[in-house]
């Protein structure tokens, strides 16, 4: 039971204080996106080790395990699903599509001014409603990759993409009522 009791304690030592340093090891390692934060493989360790602490037999060398672990994510991770580089032009064509979910498909092109404000709509929201419409609606991730990814639940994950899509289209309907309103105000004068 000791080494139960001490293998938790140093492992809760060991990310205490070398947190950080960890974390820059995963950003030496890949490029952030958004199932590939650094931060969320450090923390999907800690807690795969932490859950598994009371099973395993004394760690001699806590660093070392650590960073194995962290090393075996990191190959999961990129084995999982080769990442897709596109060109300028195939991600104008994935914000109309993006668009679309919106305004529609219509036969007349929605305005630059409205791709732009979707775009800064986008960025503007909460890291976990960006992140989910970024992985399903830009990089082609479904629920379950996801959910399997980061252990959140399919249905949260769905649930998030909904509120996201509420929200923008909210955000965008302001915008819109903004842009009509001062062309009225042109038009009266």
């Amino acid at each position: 039971m000791a080494s139960k009791t001490e293998n938790r304690n140093n492992l809760t030592a060991f990310f205490n204080d070398e947190y950080h340093s960890l974390r820059s090891y995963v950003q030496s390692k890949i490029r952030d996106t958004s199932e590939r934060d650094a931060e969320d493989i450090v923390q999907d360790v800690a807690l795969r080790v932490f859950s598994k602490a009371d099973d395993i037999l004394p760690i001699n060398n806590i660093g070392g395990f650590v960073y194995s672990a962290i090393r075996n994510r990191i190959i999961d991770i990129m084995r999982g699903r080769p990442e897709r580089k596109y060109s300028s032009e195939d991600i104008d064509l994935q914000w109309r599509d993006f668009a679309e979910l919106f305004y529609g498909a219509a036969d007349n092109s929605y305005a630059p001014e409205m791709e732009a404000a979707l775009k800064t709509a986008v960025t503007e929201l909460k890291a976990p409603y960006r992140d989910i419409i970024i992985a399903v609606d830009f990089e082609g991730y479904s629920y379950k990759e996801i959910a399997t990814r980061t252990g959140i639940p399919s249905g949260t994950l769905m649930s998030r993409r909904h509120r996201a899509l509420s929200l923008l289209s909210k955000n965008l309907e302001n915008i819109k009522e903004s842009k009509n309103n001062q062309l009225w105000n042109i038009q009266e004068i």
